[in-house]
């Protein structure tokens, strides 16, 4: 049995950062999201990271399975993705004109991604499904959006509720709610808003937090796709999440259909921070059209990191790569949890998976589980999807499995009925 880890470290710079940053750390790594709980049992600040791991300032190290948040697909630090920036830096990287290399990259996607025929860079997630939102009423003349029940696509007022601190009537007063998979929902809100509704948008399957994840139904993605072609909406996929993990053509190739824009962000450059809003070209004048920019949104070190990336998850197989190694991942912990005695339901794409212990409504015996984990070294949160990268080992996969073991042991000292 491991001995859980203390951070004497992280509460003492915790104590720091709340006295300059609201929160001390913000999002969702932050305690006021409620994705670390108890509060205690997380580490706060990194010191460093490599491939699979990070350290964290008291020293201990982490098999990490948040990837940064999505970001980190190949490995922290990759080799080839760092040396491509570092050459593109020697060169420059902001610019008052843009380098060569933005085209390259908006080539590269183009040839990867099966639904785009041009490609739009941002910095953020939110930055290109603001855009996308923004493309289809432009090009529709039209207000209303359709969104499924339980997503989250980005902070912007648009993409929050109405009692959400700060956001007014006025913001999502155009949007509408259906249920994930409920096809004929979709057909009820067509038919109730005809000629109103400028865009459907989604991710590829549904996985948001606080919930298990939800694959398409059979069927779901062809009936949206025939909706939207047929009343003049475009169909835009969030692909931030799930974007290459699944499949390097796109989530959208992936389920068998095409979407209108489709928007990248987490695994295109390993962690350099650059976006994408790729798309069909009758949006393309539409796009053009549009005021929209950034003050780096055109700096070149972060596209060389992204051509690098995409170039080796073509060479690795990424995604076949990705889905066996969660896979092998998911017997291991749905075994560890069997001998024990607990339900663990575990769901989504092996790439990106989501957990949740059944045994409690509460979610607390949970929290308890991950907590347990955390402390001995195998980075999980509570209520978010989790995410695999290229570099994770099979030795790494069994040292999961024993502190995971040693986290249902623990918990069923704790709670022996």
């Amino acid at each position: 049995m491991r001995e859980p880890f203390t951070y004497p470290n992280s509460r003492e710079q915790f104590e720091r950062a709340s006295r300059v940053i609201p929160s001390g750390i913000y999002g969702h790594q932050g305690p006021a999201e409620g994705c670390h709980i108890p509060f205690d049992a997380f580490p706060l600040f990194s010191s460093r990271a490599s491939g699979s791991y990070f350290w964290d300032i008291d020293g201990h190290r982490y098999i990490d399975y948040m990837c940064a948040y999505g970001p980190n697909v190949l490995g922290y630090n990759d080799p080839d993705v760092d040396e491509a920036a570092r050459k593109q830096r020697e060169k420059g990287d902001c610019i008052t004109s843009p380098s060569l290399v933005m085209v390259d990259f908006a080539e590269l996607l183009t040839d990867t991604v099966a639904s785009a025929d041009w490609a739009f860079f941002a910095k953020n997630g939110n930055d290109v499904t603001t855009l996308a939102v923004m493309t289809a009423r432009a090009h529709t003349r039209r207000k209303k959006i359709v969104f499924f029940k339980g997503y989250y696509h980005g902070v912007s007022p648009w993409t929050q509720k109405i009692d959400c601190a700060g956001v007014i009537e006025e913001d999502v007063m155009n949007n509408l709610y259906v249920k994930w998979n409920d096809t004929a929902a979709v057909e009820r809100v067509f038919a109730e808003n005809r000629g109103e509704i400028a865009a459907v948008i989604a991710q590829p399957y549904m996985h948001g937090n606080f919930a298990d994840n939800e694959l398409p139904a059979e069927g779901f993605w062809k009936k949206v796709r025939k909706l939207c072609s047929e009343n003049e909406t475009v169909l835009i996929v969030d692909d931030v999440r799930a974007g290459f993990r699944l499949d390097l053509a796109g989530s959208d190739h992936y389920f068998g259909f095409e979407a209108d824009l489709i928007c990248f962000c987490k695994a295109l450059a390993n962690g350099y921070n650059v976006s994408a809003l790729c798309g069909k070209e009758f949006l393309k004048n539409t796009v053009s059209s549009i005021s929209y920019t950034g003050s780096y949104w055109l700096s070149a070190v972060p596209f060389a990191a992204g051509i690098a990336c995409i170039e080796k998850m073509k060479r690795l197989n990424v995604p076949a790569l990705l889905a066996e190694r969660g896979s092998r991942l998911k017997r291991e912990l749905l075994k560890a949890a069997a001998d024990y005695g607990f339900n663990l339901k575990i769901s989504g794409a092996p790439a990106l998976f989501y957990m949740r212990l059944a045994d409690d409504p509460s979610l607390m015996l949970h929290q308890e589980w991950i907590a347990e984990c955390v402390k001995r070294g195998v980075y999980f949160t509570n209520h978010h999807n989790h995410f695999i990268n290229a570099s994770l080992t099979d030795g790494d996969i069994d040292e999961t499995a024993d502190i995971a073991r040693d986290a249902f042991e623990v918990i069923r000292q704790r709670h022996p009925e």
